[in-house]
Order: C-alpha cells, then sequence, then structure tokens
C-alpha cells in the first residue's frame, strides 16, 4: 500500500521501463454521495502494488509516468472516468480487455470468467460492496482489489494474439479509440427530470407531485450526511410513500429520526398542496412513430448484423445494439457518431 511520497518514487522507477501498464480502481459510491477514488491497483511485469488516493501523496508524477503508457483495463469506461474526475488522468492509449474478448467471440467477458478462462484460476469473491474508504484494508480487501489487475498483463498476450490471429486488431484499435472519446464526455444529469426514477411513470397528478418533492428531499437529506440516496430511502419506498401520501395516509419508516420524519412529511406536504398547474407533465416520447421506411430500414439492418454477427461468431449487440439500428434507420446521418468504421463496415454504411 502506497501511501508516502518516497514509496511512490520507487513505484514511478519500476514503471518507467515498462510500455504497459495495468490499471484498476476502487471507489466508495456505495457509501457517500459523492463518490471519490479510494484505491488505485497497478500492475506491471514485475510487481503489483495499490496506491492510496486518500493518503497525503502528490499524485502528479505518476500521472505525469502514466500519461506516455498504454494502459491496460478491464471494462475501461468507468476506471477511465473516475480517473479524470479525480486525478485529471487521460490516457493516450488503452487496452480493454472487455472489448478484446467480445471482438473474439467470447460470450463470458467478466474478469472471473476470463481468468479462468486462461490461467484455470477462481478469484475470490465478497469484497465488491466493501466501503474501499476504510483504513487500513483488510487482507481480504487488499487480495481482492490487487486481483484486478495482476492478471490483465498475461491475459493481454493471449488476447492479443488471438486478435491477431482473426485479423481484428485494426477493429480492436477503433473501438478502445471511441471508448476513450466517450469517456471524456461529461454525462449530465438533467436536474429538473432526474426525479423520474423507475416506475415513476405509474403515478399521476397529485402523486407525481409527491414523488417529486419526496426525491428532493432525499437528496438534500443524503447530501447532508454524506450517504448515498437509498440509504435514506430506497426507490421502491419512495414511489410507495407518494402513493400513500396521495391516498391521504402517513407513511413511515422506523430508522427515521424525529427530525427527518418531520422533514419528510413536510416535503410531502409541500407536493400535496401544490395546485394542480403546477404538477408535473408527463414527458412526450421522443421521436416520432416509425414509418413504414423507416421500419423497413430497421429490418435490413438488423439482418445485414444478425449474418455478419453469425458468420463472425461476434454477439450481434457487439456490432449494433438495436436502439443503435433504430437511430441510423431514421437518421443515417448519426451512423458517424453512433458506430466505429469496422462496425459500419459489416452493416454497409
Amino acid at each position: 500500500m502506497i501511501t508516502g511520497a518516497e514509496q511512490l518514487a520507487n513505484l514511478i522507477k519500476q514503471i518507467k521501463p515498462h510500455d504497459r501498464v495495468a490499471i484498476d480502481t476502487e471507489a466508495d459510491s456505495l457509501h457517500c454521495y459523492k463518490e471519490k477514488l479510494c484505491l488505485l491497483q497497478i500492475s506491471v511485469s514485475t510487481r503489483d502494488v495499490i496506491v492510496d488516493p486518500l493518503a497525503d501523496v502528490d499524485l502528479a508524477p505518476l500521472r505525469a509516468a502514466l500519461a506516455e503508457k498504454e494502459i491496460i483495463l478491464h471494462g475501461a469506461d468507468y476506471d477511465l472516468r473516475l480517473l479524470r474526475r479525480n486525478m485529471n488522468f487521460v490516457p493516450q492509449r488503452i487496452f480493454d480487455t472487455v472489448i478484446a474478448a467480445r471482438m473474439i467471440g467470447i460470450r463470458e467477458f467478466s474478469l472471473a470468467a476470463l481468468v479462468k478462462r486462461y490461467f484455470e484460476i477462481e478469484l475470490a469473491k465478497g469484497s465488491q460492496k466493501a466501503n474501499w474508504a476504510e483504513r487500513p484494508l483488510s487482507a481480504r480487501m487488499a487480495e481482492y482489489a490487487i486481483n484486478d489487475t495482476r492478471y490483465l498483463l498475461p491475459m493481454v498476450e493471449r488476447l492479443e494474439k488471438e486478435l491477431e490471429s482473426q485479423n481484428r486488431m485494426e477493429w480492436f484499435r477503433q473501438s478502445c479509440q471511441r471508448m476513450l472519446e466517450l469517456s471524456a464526455i461529461d454525462r449530465e444529469r438533467d436536474v429538473d427530470e432526474a426525479w423520474r426514477i423507475s416506475g415513476a411513470g405509474t403515478l399521476h397528478g397529485r402523486a407525481s407531485a409527491v414523488l417529486r418533492e419526496l426525491w428532493n428531499w432525499r437528496e438534500k437529506e443524503a447530501e447532508a450526511v454524506d450517504r448515498p440516496p437509498f440509504h435514506i430511502l430506497q426507490n421502491r419506498e419512495l414511489l410507495q410513500s407518494a402513493e400513500r401520501f396521495a391516498a391521504g395516509e402517513t407513511p413511515d419508516y422506523k430508522h427515521f429520526s424525529d427530525r427527518r420524519r418531520r422533514s419528510f412529511r413536510e416535503a410531502a406536504e409541500h407536493g400535496m398542496q401544490l395546485p394542480e398547474k403546477d404538477w408535473p407533465v408527463r414527458p412526450r416520447r421522443s421521436g416520432m412513430r416509425a414509418t413504414p421506411e423507416v421500419i423497413k430500414r430497421i429490418e435490413q439492418l438488423r439482418r445485414q448484423r444478425d449474418h455478419a454477427a453469425k458468420d463472425l461468431q461476434l454477439d450481434p449487440s457487439f456490432i449494433a445494439p438495436r436502439a443503435t439500428l433504430e437511430a441510423i434507420a431514421a437518421d443515417q446521418s448519426r451512423a458517424d457518431a453512433l458506430l466505429v468504421p469496422w462496425q459500419r463496415e459489416l452493416l454497409k454504411l
């Protein structure tokens, strides 16, 4: 566990000769309101280590050392976003083992499945929901964390050979580059619509207004105590509460303090008192109903995709998900933005 400048300097010296560095991250999103980077696991061919981003150590030298390396990741999107937000680190090149596995036709591509496939090793389970901000780490948590990078470099050697034997290395590089591009785009949450959780569409009128107030109340409560919103009240409970308040009932929860119970009821009462003109309006379905021509085009694209997937022994959704086919059928100019060259080639776009 690297927690000091001297240890970090020694790690950087060991990283320097290597072109590739395997990286994984752990955050505390299940335990706080705003997640933070809690662990940075790093493996090179000679060493596996854990860097502690929560320690009082400047990670800028490490960021500089990694800048020109090819970064090996398993399921890169989340890690890339976390590294960019917390370390201001954006790799120049990545090798995503999930993309590589799917590119050669592997259907079971979790890290555990790939380690089992290539090394006949069963990875231990049990720390996925751990609080990675806790210190010190238990031996079990440390072992779980380092296993996330320990096998990536030898796995890459196997995957590369299979990519090259199938002449799909260029396709793979295109997909990794697109992953880098997409991870650099911030996903903005529409604060006016974020309260529309799964199931919100079943509520109408006043119940919908109460749900919106309760959702906003929950966000404030969660932020105040730095806990995830579901620790305050789960989504299904939020929906049930909105329905019950609208029906004239007063739901209660034993884990609420007196203060929280009072503010919970005040939020619901505010929603109940809103005039009908201020109730939420059901969102209109985006887009227009597909024309017969668009439906025909979707089917043509689907047949082309499925034929190519069968020939190449790929998951059809890896070539293009259904939603992507529908978007392109409605507006073919979107193909460049939604697909990389190898995907467009297979779809004859």
